[in-house]
């Protein structure tokens, strides 16, 4: 037992090594042949066409091939009709010389070479056949109406079986139903039969598929009778003709045509098709269902064919054996039939077919050949072609049942084997071969293969290999730091490496090393991980009007390394050709919008790698077409019903229906608006005027516009009648002191009610015990009463009257005779001071007598005479404040501090004004006085500023002192401690002391006043570092000039207090100088993030763009690149989001001063010391070279230059003490390399000589007497030096040497 389970331990191993050693061996490598394609077990052919039997192979060395024929060798050679492919087992018959049939047999290929034999399967050839159908006469078929009946197809026996369909003489299907359907063998059944079933074409029709071709019975006729007719025609009929159904026809219960009885049996074959069906007669007709008895349906695999009669179960497995019930049911019953379903199988691969099995000598395998079926199959093992048990013993091989074991192979022992699995139903044939190979590793992918992948998807590397051994596979990212696997890398067996998730982070280059025990192979592949292709704008969904253009957008993100394709569908097919479609990058357009144009609408971006894909839908809408067929009921004295029929809405549903009328008494030609129903009626009861002439028509309303107007209704008259209403809008007012003008609205002609309208005008005065007064007004709307008293009350009526008589008595309006100015002014006006700038005017009412009309309000009129502070001008500009109403007082705001100023006060009514009140004057008191007017930092020191500024514009009152704050500001525009000074009120500066130097100050000043202190004006300043950095500078700002001494910039405009924030978020820019360049400081409150300095040279060409230094988070900044003896435009910008403006500071116009040279003790460097040392060094070598030369009695070859060239550029070695002349090479900017001599013996000038001496006027640099340099900074010369210069016998001096050197500094 324990041995048993071992053996299964290792046959369980076996099995796993063999799963991974089913290679694909190279061709150029020798292995047994394996057949790559073969023809079909049952092939079925085509008589008319050559037999082509398909046997491909493939092997090495490449295999020969042979044919069996119903078991016996087939030999080729001797058939003139076969031949065989060349370099193929394929067979090819030419039927021109003979009979298909004649080739109908089992037929079995061979492929065999020196490491084995494979053979196909068993291939059944038959040709397929069409036979057509037997002659015969087929009777006319007479029934009564109601019973079942079938028409019988019986088509004749094909290969393969035909597809049977019913048509007509004019080749239409013929209909069917639940009561008609076709069955599985092709026949017509009736459920029970109509009078419309009477035909005599019914005709059953075969299609062969193989031969294309299709077979047609004899039409079949039929004719449905009644009782009646059956009686009539019985005689002619009876000798002729079969008469079904004697009895008749009543309703009756199901009962089932096919299948017979109450239950029956089926086996199918797993995989296949099952196919069952259930037919029932009755009436009314049944109608079927199925249910499973032992189980559920496979609802995925279930399909109800011809009207539920046939249930249709696809990939028939062995759980869908079982019983299955059918029931036919109609109003009187039902009746039930059970199908027992028995399921067998074919044999089937359990865990597929043998691999084959690549070994290298000395390891061991498993063949297994496991498969199942119904019945349990046999399993039989034969290699090379013959029988197991008949081949060669070999003490490597073992078989077990369907497995074969292999142990210690050894080279030679290399052998197809052939699995035949096989039961009642089928058999599997499988060629395997084992191959005993001894072969260094390989990888069969493409070397720097390029896999691209999209991101967010899995990714799959290949790293296909072959070797014996089987290789080990490792991957290497990039460096080779480590092996991947691990998370997020998955290692196949295959060798395949799998990223899951692949991100941008995993591009890059692969290298996938195959190694074992005889050495090891490398591939390097690349990676390349693609941004999505996403549709960021999909298309929306649009309603249109016809004739209209529309456009759907699709906007695409995607990967720029993919070319992207953009295609438009229309309701999934192709877009129409037609240039109304316009295609474009992002969008379709679509103009001149047809009915036929909606629909969906589908952009699909396609990629190399991916797709997106949106949809949208087009609604084309249209304004109604009018409503019709208008109609006029239900007529009445003042009323009537109208009905119409709407018409075609065009996709926007009716909102509502506007009928209007013309009146061609009176208007002709013209409609009116009468009624409005909603869009679901299509009535309306209309109430009409009388006195009219009615014509109606209706206008439908859609979301897109009114549709036109209907045709007009017949015209409908309405009788006189006195007026229903008088006039409305009657008032009563006075153009004039002494007059009373009535007015009233007229009444319209609908209001009319009949012929002769006029009005009956009615008035007197009120409060006073009198008649009324009566006049006739005819085509006007106003009377005009004269000689009325000024401003007194009347009542008013007006009435309706026409020939039909008058309107109802009128209602009484209140009028007033006519206005006049007022004739008093307001008495006992005072004023009242609330504070320095609101006063409150109180003043008695005006008596009504005085106002001689209505009283609409009072009027202020004020007025500052001027200040009380004898340096403010005088002011005399009037103001007035309006109080509408019965008022008695009012407020005076926005009034000056320390003022004097004057009023009056006076009534008006709807006439004008009245007589003024006395002018009075009130003063106001002191207030807090306005900022100084300017403030400026003058005289910076190391340690001190001073301060100048000017008063108060607004004093506001007595100036009583000023108050000064200060506090330093660091360079993150942090503030310091303040500090506070008190001044007193006649001074205008002050200097303060005990300051940091080089440190910025931020100085803040307010005026004083009894009252209190004034807003503050603010400068900020610089003490200065250095006193040989204190200069002047001009700054220009964009309001004007002003020249300060430097460093201090002067004041820029004050922020004005308590006011908004104005446009540019910049304040007190300014500039000073510091050692290491020049400081810009600011004030900034804006909200943006990204602020920079932008400078410019002043005069600069228009094409010289402005630099940028980023400043962000810091209000100050030191600009090095500014260059002496130049100006500059300087400003800030402030930048926000894309779609924002920037915003500018004013410029700033910065004057750098030149800055001269520091004297430095040259002579005291160490640097100048070793430099005058390798100098002296460099000539006494040079000295040495030359006397040996002289000694040897040879030209040196600067000499010999000399003489070749009269260019003043070189400049030879003398002959006579070996110097060289003067020259210098700053290549490469390194001083001093003039000292060296090119191998050619030449020395020559560079163009791009650079020394002090080409700056100054001529004359070369000197020495002070301590040794310091002496030199200036002037235009370039004009020309080197003269030939004099070349004559020189000097050898290179240390000032000379020096000139080229500061050239570099």
């Amino acid at each position: 037992m324990m041995e048993r389970r071992r053996m299964d331990v290792a046959l369980l191993v076996l099995f796993l090594v063999q799963l991974t050693t089913a290679l694909e061996v190279p061709l150029d490598l020798p292995q047994p042949p394996t057949i790559t394609h073969q023809s079909p077990k049952d092939y079925i052919i085509d008589p008319r066409e050559n037999i082509i039997i398909h046997c491909e192979a493939k092997g090495k060395p490449h295999p020969s091939f042979s044919w069996t024929r119903n078991g016996t060798h087939f030999d080729i050679d001797e058939d003139p009709n076969v031949t065989m492919k060349p370099h193929s087992g394929t067979m090819v018959v030419d039927i021109s010389r003979a009979k298909a049939e004649h080739y109908e047999s089992v037929y079995q290929c061979t492929s065999r070479n020196k490491h084995g034999t494979a053979v196909s399967n068993n291939i059944v050839v038959q040709q397929s056949r069409s036979p057509l159908w037997s002659k015969e006469k087929l009777k006319a078929m007479v029934v009564q109406e109601g019973v079942s009946m079938v028409l019988p197809c019986r088509p004749p026996a094909g290969l393969p079986p035909p597809i049977i369909f019913w048509m007509d003489n004019n080749f239409q299907k013929l209909p069917q139903s639940s009561r008609v359907s076709q069955s599985l063998n092709g026949d017509l059944y009736f459920s029970n039969v109509l009078r419309e079933d009477s035909r005599n074409d019914y005709i059953c029709y075969a299609r062969f598929p193989y031969t294309q071709t299709i077979q047609q019975k004899q039409p079949i006729s039929v004719k449905v009778l009644n009782m009646d007719a059956i009686n009539d025609t019985m005689a002619a009929f009876y000798n002729e003709t079969d008469l079904f159904s004697e009895e008749p026809a009543d309703e009756r219960k199901p009962t089932f045509l096919i299948p017979s009885g109450p239950s029956s049996s089926k086996m199918v074959l797993r995989g296949q098709v099952l196919e069952m069906e259930c037919i029932a007669e009755g009436l009314p007709t049944p109608e079927v269902s199925w249910i499973k008895v032992s189980g559920d349906l496979p609802a995925k695999r279930t399909f109800f064919l011809h009207y539920q009669k046939t249930l249709r179960i696809v990939n028939v497995s062995e759980s869908d054996a079982g019983d299955y019930r059918c029931t036919a049911r109609n109003r009187l019953g039902s009746v039930h039939h059970t199908i027992k379903v028995n399921v067998k199988a074919a044999p089937y691969w359990i865990s597929g077919a043998p691999r084959n099995l690549v070994l290298a000598p000395g390891e061991s395998g498993v063949l297994t050949c496991r498969a199942s079926g119904t019945p349990k199959p046999l399993v039989t093992w034969a290699m090379n072609g013959i029988p197991i048990e008949n081949s060669p013993k070999d003490l490597s091989r073992k078989v077990e049942d369907d497995t074969i074991i292999f142990t210690d192979v050894q080279t030679g022992s290399s052998a197809v084997f052939q699995c035949n699995v096989s039961n009642d139903y089928g058999y599997l044939l499988s060629n395997a071969f084992v191959n005993v190979l001894s072969e260094t590793p390989r990888v069969l992918t493409p070397s720097n293969k390029v896999y691209q992948v999209i991101k967010n998807h899995p990714a799959l590397i290949d790293c296909a290999s072959f070797g014996s051994p089987i290789p080990k596979i490792t991957w290497f990212k990039d460096s080779r730091a480590s092996t991947l696997d691990g998370d997020p890398y998955i290692v196949h067996d295959n060798g395949t490496l799998e990223i899951h998730v692949a991100q941008a982070r995993n591009s890059g280059k692969y290298t996938c090393v195959a190694r074992n025990t005889l050495g090891n192979y490398e591939n390097h592949v690349y990676l390349e991980v693609k941004e999505p292709t996403r549709i960021l704008k999909q298309p929306e969904y649009k309603v249109v009007q016809r004739g209209r253009s529309v456009v759907f957008e699709c906007k695409v993100k995607h990967d720029p390394s993919l070319i992207p394709t953009m295609t438009w569908l229309k309701d999934d097919g192709e877009l129409p050709d037609d240039e109304r479609l316009i295609v474009d990058s992002d969008s379709l357009a679509i103009s001149d919008v047809t009915e036929n144009d909606a629909g969906v609408y589908t952009c699909i971006m396609n990629t190399t790698l991916d797709h997106d894909s949106a949809s949208a839908e087009l609604t084309v809408v249209e304004r109604p077409d009018p409503p019709t067929d208008l109609e006029l009921t239900d007529q009445k004295k003042r009323s009537v019903q109208l009905t119409w029929t709407p018409g075609d809405e065009h996709n926007s549903p009716i909102q509502k229906f506007l009928i209007q009328f013309e009146d061609s008494l009176h208007h002709r030609g013209h409609w009116h608006n009468l009624t409005e129903v909603p869009g679901s009626k299509t009535t309306a009861h209309l109430k009409l005027s009388p006195y009219m002439h009615y014509t109606f028509r209706v206008l439908a309303l859609n979301a897109v516009n009114l549709s036109r107007p209907s045709f007009p209704s017949r015209m409908f008259k309405t009788e006189p009648a006195a007026p229903d209403e008088n006039p409305t809008g009657v008032q009563g007012l006075g153009t004039e002191h002494d007059n009373l003008v009535i007015s009233w609205k007229p009444l319209t002609g609908l209001q009319s009610n009949g012929p002769g309208l006029h009005y009956r005008v009615m008035w007197r005065q009120k409060l006073v015990d009198s008649d009324w007064t009566t006049v006739t007004v005819a085509n006007n709307s106003k009377f005009v009463v004269s000689g009325t008293p000024t401003f007194v009350p009347y009542e008013l009526r007006v009435q309706a009257v026409n020939e039909q008589g008058a309107a109802a008595e009128p209602q009484t309006a209140i009028g007033f005779s006519g206005e006049d100015l007022p004739v008093a002014a307001p008495e006992n006006v005072q004023a009242m001071l609330l504070n320095s700038t609101l006063a409150k005017v109180h003043w008695e009412p005006v008596p009504a007598r005085s106002i001689r009309g209505h009283l609409k309000g009072y009027r202020v009129y004020y007025w500052r005479d001027r200040s009380l502070h004898k340096h403010n001008p005088h002011h005399a500009e009037k103001q007035i404040l309006t109080f509408s109403g019965n008022h008695t007082h009012g407020m005076l705001p926005g009034l000056h501090p320390f003022s004097l100023y004057s009023f009056n006060v006076r009534l008006y009514n709807g006439k004008g004004e009245g007589p003024p009140s006395p002018t009075q004057q009130f003063e106001t008191p002191e207030g807090v006085p306005g900022p100084p007017t300017s403030l400026l930092v003058t005289n910076p020191n190391l340690d001190s500023l001073t301060l100048e500024w000017s008063p108060p514009h607004d004093r506001n009152g007595h100036i009583t002192g000023y108050t000064l704050k200060y506090q330093p500001v660091n360079d993150s525009n942090e503030l310091g401690p303040l500090e506070e000074l008190a001044l007193p009120a006649n001074e205008t500066s002050v200097t303060v002391f005990s300051l940091k130097y080089s440190t910025r100050y931020k100085f803040y000043l307010n005026a004083i006043t009894v009252s209190g202190a004034g807003p503050a004006i603010s400068q900020e300043a610089v003490t200065i570092m250095d006193e040989a950095l204190i200069s002047q500078h001009e700054v220009d700002v964009a309001t004007g000039n002003t020249q300060t001494p430097h460093p201090i910039a002067p004041s820029p405009p004050r922020r004005p207090p308590h006011k908004a924030q104005p446009a540019s978020p910049f304040k007190n820019i300014s500039s000073s100088f510091v050692e290491d360049g020049t400081l810009i400081s600011w004030e900034y409150w804006g909200p943006e993030k990204n602020v920079y300095v932008e400078y410019i040279v002043k005069n600069s060409e228009g094409e010289e763009e402005w630099q940028k230094e980023l400043v962000n988070g810091s209000q100050n900044v030191t600009l090095k690149g500014l260059k002496g003896g130049l100006s500059y435009r300087v400003r800030l910008v402030a930048q926000g989001h894309h779609d924002q403006p920037l915003h500018h500071s004013e410029e700033l116009v910065v004057s750098v001063p030149a800055v001269a040279s520091r004297q430095v003790d040259i002579a005291t460097q160490g640097w100048f010391i070793g430099l005058m040392c390798a100098i002296a060094l460099l000539i006494l070598i040079l000295l040495i070279i030359c006397f040996i030369q002289r000694n040897k009695g040879g030209k040196y070859p600067v000499k010999e230059k000399e003489d070749a060239h009269t260019d003043p550029e070189f400049q030879p070695m003398k002959d006579d003490d070996c110097t060289f002349g003067e020259y210098s090479d700053n290549e490469d900017h390194k001083p001093l390399k003039g000292s060296r001599t090119p191998s050619n013996g030449t020395v020559k000038r560079d163009d791009s000589d650079d020394s002090l001496v080409d700056y100054g006027d001529g004359g070369d640099g000197q020495f002070n007497e301590d040794g310091s340099f002496i030199g200036q900074y002037s235009g370039k010369s004009a020309s080197r030096e003269t030939a004099e210069g070349h004559e020189s016998s000097e050898a290179p001096s240390p000032i000379n040497a020096m000139n080229s050197l500061n050239s570099f500094v």
